[in-house]
């Protein structure tokens, strides 16, 4: 199969986040630029890996990256706490959801307990940790 071009990837990558939102009972950011943003940083990466690798974060090796799977969109702090850090997905209010993370999760603590309105929703791998997540816990 040819790589995609950046057109297709993007359009893929609109119809997957509108489906998706739905899915977990989450919205599209509507602060101007802020879908636009995460969306064509997931279209570049799906163009040029053939992943949709999440576009807020550096990677030393992108290649390397995809073995762990980690980072793919919807990523593992999604499927498990339904916490989109590149607010894609978010609540009602624009922000992240907040209620399944842990206390001391870097998110709870800058944006407070934002409430799942769908908590039936979403979250295939909850009751499971993000690898790395045991690590940061111990640092703090």
């Amino acid at each position: 199969m040819p790589p995609l071009t950046l057109a297709q990837a993007t359009k893929k990558i609109e119809a997957y986040t509108d489906c998706y939102h739905r899915r977990t009972g989450t919205q599209l950011n509507s602060v101007p630029g802020v879908k636009e943003a995460v969306i064509g940083g997931l279209a570049h990466n799906l163009a040029e890996l053939n992943r949709p690798l999440c576009p807020c974060n550096f990677y030393p090796d992108k290649v390397a990256e995809l073995r762990h799977r980690r980072w793919l969109c919807p990523c593992d702090e999604m499927q498990i706490y339904k916490y989109c850090h590149c607010m894609l997905y978010v609540g009602e209010n624009n922000l992240p959801i907040t209620e399944h993370l842990p206390p001391q999760h870097e998110g709870r603590q800058m944006y407070g307990l934002n409430p799942d309105p769908h908590p039936e929703l979403g979250r295939p791998r909850r009751g499971q940790t993000s690898p790395g997540m045991e690590e940061w816990y111990a640092e703090k």
